[in-house]
């Protein structure tokens, strides 16, 4: 099979040659010694060498300093590294001591078409391996944003206290989202395959928030993108990192094509609990353990963890680090030994 033919039986639960996999996106800091390692120049050409099926693209977000859609909002009342790796949802956001409706407007709320670059989108695309599946990496992460816009514990309360105006921001962080896609979408149409959109609802042991509040307050948001990304004929891959067991069904339901990244050691995340509740109805990527396996273990244990795997789900899993980002605490050599054990 093909990577694209692999991607697609694996997600719809038909026979493949082997599991679709995933490498995911290696943050800066740990690409050296990823490259250095496995004798290549580029990231992109580790995705060649261990035979990754999924080519992601990031967003030309163009949003000094960060220079990324997922800081396109400045909420934070307090100097700190505004980059992807640094940002924090606790420290006090600029709705904190807002309570009205009204007041949302008060925020100067970016417009997506300022920033965001068609013409660095349509190139990074059509420049994709065309044999991978062309990912775009949207995040849309509404939720993350509406808590960082209050300070997350003043944004959790709010949700409780004052519904309607937790909902005004989330809503207007939505709407941003729905508009920058929409900039992407067009600019690549015909060219993408999926995308990955999502929030982090999770700890290491429960959900952050309960259920009905996130069918109330969150979902009808995550619904609106995931039907855009769905109007434009995409796959969806929807990423909440933790223990978010209770809400894999709905998210299924509200139309995502795949669940990312199941978090291997987050409570009731392992894969025979998944098996057991969701094999042949929900798709998931992930399941190496990135916290532990990944970082202690000796490449024998991560070639054992990844056959365990392939033994529970010969489809329907895309085997993955159970955390969108490789970190410079992975050793290559464990990377090395989770791709080839995918070949035999």
């Amino acid at each position: 099979m093909n990577h694209r033919e692999r991607f697609f039986a694996t997600i719809h639960h038909q026979p493949v040659d082997r599991p679709a996999s995933w490498l995911g996106l290696p943050v800066p800091s740990a690409e050296p010694a990823l490259i250095k390692y496995f004798g290549v120049t580029s990231i992109d050409e580790l995705r060649t060498a261990i035979g990754d099926d999924i080519y992601p693209i990031e967003v030309p977000y163009n949003y000094p300093p960060s220079n990324h859609i997922a800081c396109a909002f400045n909420f934070a009342k307090v100097s700190h590294l505004d980059t992807p790796d640094e940002r924090t949802l606790t420290a006090p956001g600029f709705f904190e001591d807002y309570s009205e409706v009204s007041d949302v407007d008060k925020f100067a709320w970016p417009e997506p078409s300022n920033y965001l670059d068609r013409k660095e989108s349509f190139r990074r695309v059509a420049l994709a391996p065309k044999d991978r599946i062309k990912m775009g990496i949207l995040w849309s992460a509404h939720f993350q944003d509406a808590c960082a816009a209050f300070g997350m514990e003043q944004a959790l309360m709010v949700m409780l206290a004052n519904p309607d105006m937790f909902r005004a921001v989330i809503d207007r962080i939505t709407d941003f989202y729905l508009k920058a896609n929409e900039i992407f979408y067009e600019s690549t149409k015909g060219l993408l395959d999926a995308v990955l959109i999502g929030n982090d609802f999770g700890s290491q042991t429960c959900l952050m928030v309960d259920p009905d509040s996130l069918r109330e307050f969150v979902f009808p948001g995550t619904k609106k993108l995931i039907d855009q990304a769905k109007s434009y004929g995409l796959t969806v891959m929807h990423h909440s990192c933790g223990s978010i067991f209770p809400i894999i069904q709905d998210l299924s339901n509200l139309g995502a094509d795949i669940i990312h990244p199941v978090q291997a050691l987050a409570s009731e995340m392992d894969a025979p609990n998944l098996k057991k509740h969701f094999a042949g109805k929900v798709a998931f990527c992930g399941g190496v353990d990135a916290q532990n396996l990944l970082v202690n273990g000796k490449p024998e244990e991560v070639a054992k963890k990844v056959h365990e795997l392939k033994e529970l789900f010969p489809t329907g899993l895309v085997i993955s680090p159970s955390h969108e980002a490789i970190l410079p605490d992975i050793a290559p050599e464990n990377v090395r030994a989770l791709f080839l054990a995918l070949q035999v």
